[in-house]
């Protein structure tokens, strides 16, 4: 089995950065691909971004320019760089794991922008 840890979150005001971070653990060669989630209050869980084992990464449409999702394959570990964040960034933030058994999740780390 595949255990996530993410850290990282905290209140930043609008403009500001922050690095998510999700250290993975367990069965690590059973992972094919790692991503972000997001779920703001009273809203659906929304993918943010992707990154595959071959490297490839994906964005949703309203974070691409501004986040980065990398990897350092030495630590298992999956980061989530995050610029010029806006009020709308707020939310919950879900590490995932797309393993071979299913998809694990992380328990979350909160996200909130002030304008």
């Amino acid at each position: 089995q595949v255990q996530l840890v993410e850290s990282g979150g905290g209140s930043v005001q609008a403009g500001g950065s922050l690095r998510l971070s999700c250290a993975a653990s367990g069965s690590i060669s059973s992972i094919f691909a790692m991503g972000w989630y997001r779920q703001a209050p009273g809203k659906q869980r929304e993918s943010v971004a992707l990154i595959t084992s071959g490297g490839s990464t994906y964005y949703a449409d309203s974070v691409k320019g501004r986040f980065t999702i990398s990897r350092d394959n030495a630590k298992n570990t999956v980061f989530l760089q995050m610029n010029d964040l806006k009020p709308e960034d707020t939310a919950v933030y879900y590490c995932n794991a797309n393993t071979v058994s299913g998809l694990v999740w992380g328990q979350g780390t909160q996200v909130t922008v002030s304008s």
